[in-house]
This record gives C-alpha cells, sequence and structure tokens, in this order.
C-alpha cells in the first residue's frame, strides 16, 4: 500500500512539473486530461472550460475517439451531473451515474460510463472549468485515494492553467503592438484609409483567431445607410461594399452608444438589419465602435461561424484595446491630412498674395510708364506697338489675377458656405466689371457644409466661363431650395453659345463642371441660346 501511496505521489509530483512546463494553453489543457485519467486510472476524462454564463464553451477530452466524438454530436451544455458540478464547484464522486437522481443519461453513440468522479479546477479565484473522469479501472469506483489524488492535480492544473493564460496575455499584447504599430506604419507611408481598414480588419481577426472581421462605417453619400468597407475571411467577397440601414443595425447602435455588443448568437439577434446575419451561418460575434475624440466613426466587428468559439471577456478587452490604438492611429492620419491641407491653402494664399502685391504691381507700373511714352511719341507707328505692347501687359495681368482666384479655394477656412459664395461674386464683379447679383439660401448653404469646397469649386469655374467667354453686361449666382435637392445656379445674359457645338470641340470648362458635380452626386443641366445668355444649373443631393 505504502508503494501505492509513493508512486501515485511521484506521479502527482511529476505531473506538476510537467504542467509548470508549459506554456500553451490548448496543450495545458489536453496534458491536465490525460494526466488526470492516467493517476487516477480513468478510463475517459473530459476537462469542460466553463465561459462567462456558466455554460461549458469548450470540451478537452481523453479516451474517446474523434470519430466517437462526430457521433455523439453537440457539446455538452452543463445539465445533469455535469451541471451540478459547475453549480457546487467541490469534488463529486458517485460509485454508479444511471442511479444519481441527477442524471440525466447520456445522448445516442455515447460510449457506456458508471462510475463518476469530478473536481473543479480554479485560476484567478474563479473555476476556469471541470475535471470529469469515468469507468475506474480495476475497481467499480473511484477511491477516496482519487478523490484525494485529483484534488492535489487541481490545484495544479489551475497555477498551470494561469501560468498559461499569462504567457497567452504576454504574446497577445505583443501581437497587439506589432499591430497598432503595423497600422501606424502603414498610415505613415500614405497608405489611403480603404487599404488601413483592411490592414486594421486583418490583423483584429488575426488577434482572436477569428473566421470573419469587418470594418462597417456611415455612407457618405447617404449617412443614414451603412456600408462595409472592409472584409477578411469567411464570405468576404459577398460582404464587401453592401449596404444596409443604419437605424436598427447592430453597427448602427454600437455607433450611437459608443459601446461595444458581444453576441453568443448574432443568427438569432432580433436587429436583423445586418449583412451578416441574412448570411445565416455566423455566430458568436463582437461589435467595437471605432471612435475618435468624443464621436464614432465606424464599428469594427469579428465573428465565428455558428457553433464556433465563443468570444470570451480577455478576447472582448483584446479586441476592444487594440481597436482603440487603430482608431487613435486613423484619427491621427486624418489630423496629418488636416495640416498638410491647411499648409498647402497656407502655401497657395501666400503664393496668390506675392503675385498680387509683386508681379502685378509692377506689371501695372510698366504698363503705366508705357502708355505715358506713346502720349508723347509723334510716331504713329510707334504709338501703335506702345499700345499693343500696353494691350499684352493687360492681358497677361488678367491672366494673373485668374490664377490667383484659381489659387484662393481658402476662403472657406474662416467663413460660411453663403458668405464664400457672396465674397465669390464680389470679386469676380470687382474683377471683370460684370454686374453679379448673389441669391444664396442660408439654409440650404449650412446643410452643404460637408461639400462646401466642391460647391465653391462649381461656381468659381461657371463663373469663370461667363467671364472667359460670354461677353455679359450681368450676371446672377443663387442656391436654393427644390424638392430635395439643392440647386446652384449662375446665369448671364451673354452671347449663348450651342451646347452641341461646344461639346464636339472638346470644351474642357464644362467637362470639368460635370465631372465635378458626378463626384458629389450631383448633376449638371446647361441651357443656352445665341444673343440671348446661358443658365449652368447644378442640381446636388441634400443630406
Amino acid at each position: 500500500m505504502a508503494g501505492g501511496d509513493r508512486a501515485r505521489d511521484e506521479a502527482l509530483l511529476q505531473a506538476g512539473l510537467t504542467l509548470a512546463s508549459e506554456l500553451s494553453l490548448e496543450v495545458v489543457l489536453q496534458r491536465i486530461i490525460e494526466l488526470a485519467t492516467q493517476i487516477t486510472g480513468a478510463r475517459y476524462g473530459a476537462l469542460g472550460v466553463l465561459g462567462p454564463d456558466g455554460r461549458i464553451m469548450e470540451f478537452v477530452t481523453h479516451g474517446i475517439t474523434q470519430e466517437q466524438r462526430a457521433a455523439i454530436g453537440h457539446l455538452p451544455v452543463g445539465r445533469g451531473i455535469l451541471g451540478a458540478l459547475i453549480h457546487d464547484a467541490r469534488i463529486l464522486r458517485i460509485p454508479e451515474i444511471s442511479r444519481d437522481p441527477r442524471s440525466v443519461g447520456f445522448p445516442p453513440n455515447h460510449p457506456p460510463m458508471h462510475s463518476f468522479l469530478g473536481g473543479p479546477v480554479k485560476a484567478r479565484g474563479r473555476v476556469f472549468g471541470n475535471i470529469y473522469l469515468t469507468e475506474k479501472q480495476g475497481a467499480p469506483e473511484f477511491s477516496e485515494e482519487d478523490e484525494h489524488a485529483l484534488e492535489i492535480l487541481a490545484s495544479q492544473a489551475g497555477v498551470a492553467v494561469e501560468n498559461a493564460r499569462l504567457h497567452e496575455e504576454a504574446r497577445h499584447r505583443e501581437a497587439r503592438i506589432e499591430a497598432v504599430q503595423e497600422v501606424a506604419t502603414a498610415i505613415l507611408q500614405g497608405g489611403d484609409s480603404g487599404a488601413v481598414l483592411q490592414l486594421v480588419a486583418r490583423r483584429a481577426r488575426q488577434l482572436l483567431d477569428a473566421d470573419l472581421a469587418t470594418v462597417a462605417v456611415p455612407d457618405e453619400e447617404a449617412p443614414e445607410m451603412m456600408v462595409l468597407r472592409v472584409a477578411e475571411g469567411l464570405f468576404a467577397d459577398s460582404l464587401r461594399g453592401t449596404t444596409f440601414p443604419r437605424e436598427g443595425s447592430i453597427s448602427g447602435e454600437v455607433m450611437r452608444t459608443s459601446r461595444t455588443a458581444a453576441l453568443d448568437d448574432v443568427s438569432v439577434d432580433s436587429r436583423v438589419i445586418q449583412p451578416i446575419v441574412t448570411l445565416g451561418d455566423v455566430g458568436p460575434a463582437v461589435f467595437v465602435p471605432l471612435r475618435a475624440a468624443d464621436r464614432s466613426f465606424g464599428t469594427l466587428l469579428v465573428a465565428n461561424r455558428v457553433e464556433g468559439r465563443a468570444f470570451d471577456e480577455d478576447d472582448i478587452a483584446l479586441i476592444e484595446t487594440f481597436a482603440g490604438q487603430a482608431s487613435m492611429a486613423l484619427e491621427y492620419a486624418k489630423a496629418q491630412r488636416e495640416l498638410h491641407r491647411l499648409a498647402v491653402l497656407e502655401d497657395r494664399e501666400r503664393i496668390a498674395k506675392e503675385l498680387h502685391d509683386g508681379a502685378i504691381q509692377a506689371l501695372f507700373a510698366v504698363g503705366m510708364g508705357l502708355q505715358g511714352t506713346a502720349v508723347l511719341s509723334r510716331d504713329p507707328d510707334l504709338e501703335r506697338r506702345i499700345e499693343a505692347a500696353v494691350a499684352e501687359i493687360d492681358r497677361v495681368i488678367r491672366d494673373l489675377r485668374n490664377y490667383i482666384f484659381g489659387l484662393r479655394p481658402g476662403i472657406l477656412a474662416d467663413r460660411q458656405l453663403d458668405q464664400a459664395i457672396r465674397q465669390l461674386g464680389a470679386d469676380f464683379e470687382e474683377r471683370t466689371g460684370v454686374t453679379t447679383v448673389v441669391d444664396v439660401d442660408g439654409g440650404v448653404a449650412s446643410e452643404l457644409t460637408s461639400v462646401a469646397a466642391d460647391v465653391i469649386q462649381l461656381a468659381r469655374e461657371a463663373l469663370s466661363n461667363v467671364g472667359r467667354h460670354a461677353g455679359a453686361a450681368t450676371c446672377r449666382v443663387s442656391l436654393h431650395r427644390r424638392d430635395s435637392q439643392a440647386v446652384l445656379e449662375v446665369d448671364d445674359d451673354g452671347t449663348g453659345f450651342v451646347p452641341a457645338e461646344v461639346a464636339a470641340k472638346g470644351g474642357q470648362g464644362l467637362r470639368n463642371l460635370s465631372e465635378r458635380a458626378a463626384s458629389i452626386g450631383g448633376s449638371i443641366d446647361l441651357r443656352s441660346t445665341r444673343e440671348e445668355g446661358t443658365t449652368v444649373r447644378v442640381c446636388l443631393p441634400l443630406p
């Protein structure tokens, strides 16, 4: 007997050393159940890992073949005797399972089992899972010595699980840092936002070893809708680019509340307006907000197949941290782009000022001097040549003023859109002498803030065409509402033209107007009659 006790003690000591040497949680779990069956003489063994809700989310077995597991079907959820051990985390020893009142029987194709011994594995002060042992070999039931050995082994297993988890946390932390660095590097190298978001989804999927990852953001053309900008993994090609209503969707709610949503089975969620729900093969899912300052600008989703691994608290904490750091990197990139844009505008303003205050004034002085010389000249031929030179200087000055006009889109930097359009009209009238009337609906202008720069450029290009080609005495610029659209009109009383003839000649100005309007979802309506004038009407969708 003493020899048997000594052998068991040595086996338990060796088991502790073996478990302490393993750092992979998956390997540790398998070794725990193998050692437990070996030391207690059990034929079958299993370790049920518990999820946050107290249900079994992972079941590691020993003594049962893969074919037998497949034939049994679904994993146990924690009913009957297994459930009794979950609810009362103490060593449990039963001579005959079928005679215990808590037994609910076995599913079809399950091997026959009679004697039972089980006990909890605790890590971080809470029950991590339970060891289940059945079919004592060489005896009708498990002994008190087996019970004591299981208690010691469970304590060793708890320490091993804790060590493995700490190692996994360190590995995840390292992987997360690498992922964030990769995102930051892509941003600093000038990667476009789509490629960066694709990288964020890819790395998120890798961090959690998930089947699918997507990023959803509001649709730029229809803010009430959301679009899956990127998708990685399962169903990626089917999901990428799909749109869905923001209201009533999980992504929309996560954006609105800026709170993570973790679901055990997204396929049965009542908020059915979500592309992955309609696929029917996606189960556990986590939706995490992508935040910038005090607002959310999108959602990051990671998900697994139906009946796939559920995401635990550690997974959620990991992906939330990564999403927060990735959001900071994306926000930094946006700030850098804005700084670059402002620097370009400032440089253009400086060049425009130098042209106006330097080159134009110098040319103007030269022209005045030449005109004075022409007045004093008594040679008609010389006078004509001087006047021609003065006319050329005037043309150059007009061209320079046009360049300055184009260099200064920064008028929007400190003005509202309606004020900017009015200033544009005043500048045009001063520069060309064409009487310009401006009529702007302030409410419509405020609704077009997101495309204000494009609206200004459309008005600028239309006025430039009037100044260069129309020969007009008066011009009118208006911005008003028509049904659900904003209408920008530039009318003149000039010479007019035949649009088809200009289009046939490849007129660049009209093409530029049409392409710019189309880029923001608008359209151009051009009407012109010879000797009666021209109307350029730009119709733009209102948010």
